[in-house]
């Protein structure tokens, strides 16, 4: 009876293991399942997308020259300036002393040189006399009292250039004070927007010698012309140009796009710390002049710009999902030797679909629109290929059965 048992658990165990692998080669011979589409025609936009910060075309940072006492600021930010309006003041009393002082020091030169020059013409006109004595009658003037009427004439004369030369430097100085005196008052250099004010009446102005923030007062900017400022990726910016059509949003009028061209593109890359230049792509500059700003628009809101850098109107393509890559190994020779892995390197295709199996074809492809390539070689219009899904791609190989997703596998016999 036990053996009975034994024998009829092997023969069910059979008959489940003979079904399970029918089943399993029904499924197999089904294909795997893809999803396919036809090869077409689509107008195609290639665009690089980089992000950055809102500028005005011109901007004059404000700073102060001399070290004083802020004792009058006259605007705030948001106001509008015409060139040569007052900005600020600066407490003028020391410098008002320098100029006094300058002025006392100018006059006291002056003074001394019309001394000098007095002496100089007396110097030279005892000297003269002395040599017409002497020529008329050489007993009269002595040679050492001619030699010293005509040292004294040439010392004299040395004093009067000296006292010329301290006038010309006293003037020099009056001049630097009342540069310096000038430079308390602060005026607008240009038609524009106050779009920063970084200091408060009463605070101590001082220059920026030695860093550009700690002297910086305030900021006038024209915002006739802005401008966006982004950052594009090294392997982008080799496909953009002076001209292109972008197209921006801005995080603060997120209900509307505004259009512009690339002004400028920087022939060198942002400047990196030698921290982050081994983690971090080289980025470049470029810059987008707006068509039509918002009224509204501040210096410094974050913006996204698209950039056009190609077209194509009705050209053939295929969904950027579509594109794989294989390895292609060649042919080796007779007398080639048995270790090919050298002549492999991966090749661009897609899986064109014929009778159900899927063959690997190489392709050549041009731009990248946002969700398909264009085709340059190796596929016809209607050709079906696998446009997915994406771990189906990378898993398929060559000559492989496939099906379309959703439709019923065929079962085995």
């Amino acid at each position: 009876m036990k053996r009975k048992r034994l024998v009829i658990g092997g023969i069910v165990v059979v008959v489940v293991a003979i079904g399970a692998t029918a089943m399993l080669r029904g499924r197999g011979d089904s294909g795997v399942a893809v999803r396919m589409e036809e090869v077409g025609r689509r107008d195609l936009v290639s665009t690089v997308t980089a992000s950055g910060k809102i500028q005005p075309m011109t901007k004059v940072d404000i700073s102060s020259d001399i070290t004083g006492r802020i004792i009058e600021l006259r605007v705030r930010e948001g106001e509008f300036v015409r060139r040569g309006d007052l900005l600020l003041r600066i407490d003028p009393s020391t410098f008002e002393s320098s100029v006094a002082r300058a002025e006392a020091g100018l006059a006291s030169a002056r003074a001394s040189a019309v001394q000098s020059a007095a002496n100089r013409a007396q110097a030279e006109r005892a000297a003269q006399r002395a040599r017409e004595l002497r020529a008329q009658n050489p007993n009269l003037v002595s040679d050492e009292q001619l030699e010293q009427a005509e040292t004294s004439f040439r010392v004299a004369e040395a004093v009067a250039v000296s006292s010329e030369r301290q006038v010309d430097q006293a003037q020099a100085f009056l001049q630097e004070a009342r540069d310096q005196l000038a430079k308390t008052v602060l005026r607008a250099p240009m038609d524009g927007q106050v779009t920063r004010v970084a200091v408060e009446e009463g605070e101590v102005a001082v220059p920026g010698t030695f860093s550009r923030e700690t002297g910086l007062l305030m900021t006038v900017s024209d915002l006739s012309v802005i401008q966006v400022n982004v950052q594009v990726d090294e392997t982008d910016v080799v496909r953009l140009h002076l001209g292109d059509s972008t197209e921006v949003t801005i995080d603060a009028f997120p209900d509307t796009t505004f259009t512009g061209r690339v002004t400028e593109v920087s022939q060198s890359s942002s400047r990196l710390t030698a921290a982050t230049a081994a983690d971090r792509a080289v980025d470049y500059d470029v810059e987008i002049t707006l068509d039509n700003p918002p009224p509204d628009v501040r210096p410094d809101l974050s913006a996204t710009a698209k950039i056009v850098t190609a077209t194509r109107d009705s050209t053939l393509s295929i969904p950027i999902i579509a594109l794989t890559v294989r390895e292609n190994t060649p042919i080796s020779s007779e007398t080639a030797p048995a270790d090919t892995t050298k002549g492999k390197k991966e090749t661009e295709g897609v899986f064109v679909v014929q009778g159900g199996i899927a063959q690997f074809r190489p392709v050549k492809v041009g731009i990248a629109g946002e969700e398909h390539f264009e085709v340059l070689e190796g596929i016809a219009l209607g050709d079906s290929i696998v446009a997915g899904p994406y771990q189906a791609i990378r898993d398929l190989k060559d000559s492989t059965r496939v099906r379309p997703m959703g439709a019923t596998p065929a079962t085995g016999r």
